[in-house]
């Protein structure tokens, strides 16, 4: 794609997309996190989403999609993503609910990393240059254009 010729819409996402990662990352609860960083990969998505989709001629009713089974559709390089964050939403909505006990803080950190990586996902497809990773650890590792990130759990990462 022509990162010059993106719709408005696009930018917007992914601005927003990265402010709900921000979120996640500096957030003290692990439902807050959570939340967040799925806010975060549903916001990338539609950002590709906006880029890529062609709107659907009107016909007779047609049960609605939700954007993983739409990005999908569109992206079918980003199947493995949007069944991973598909998988997710029912917790992320009791998270949002808040309930203390819908998420772990592993589940918390793993899902702010994924999100992370996901986004750079995005905006590489966009032929944008891809943020620099959020969390300082990332720096390290490349992102993986084709499918989630094995999971690592945050407090095993030792500083220093």
């Amino acid at each position: 794609m022509n990162p010059n010729v993106l719709p408005a819409t696009t930018h917007s996402y992914l601005m927003r997309a990265a402010e709900s990662l921000s979120e996640a990352v500096t957030a003290a609860e692990a439902s807050t996190r959570y939340a967040c960083a799925h806010v975060a990969a549903l916001r990338a998505a539609a950002a590709l989403l906006a880029a890529r989709a062609k709107p659907a001629v009107p016909t007779r009713r047609k049960p609605q999609k939700n954007a993983w089974v739409l990005l999908a559709e569109v992206a079918p390089e980003l199947t493995e993503w949007a069944g991973f964050f598909a998988a997710g939403a029912g917790k992320r909505a009791a998270a949002e609910a808040g309930s203390r006990r819908a998420v772990t803080e592993r589940e918390a950190d793993d899902l702010v990393r994924d999100a992370d990586r996901f986004l750079a996902v995005v905006e590489q497809s966009l032929g944008l240059v891809p943020h620099e990773a959020t969390l300082p650890y990332l720096v390290q590792h490349p992102v993986q254009p084709t499918r989630p990130a094995p999971v690592v759990h945050l407090a095993t990462r030792r500083v220093g």
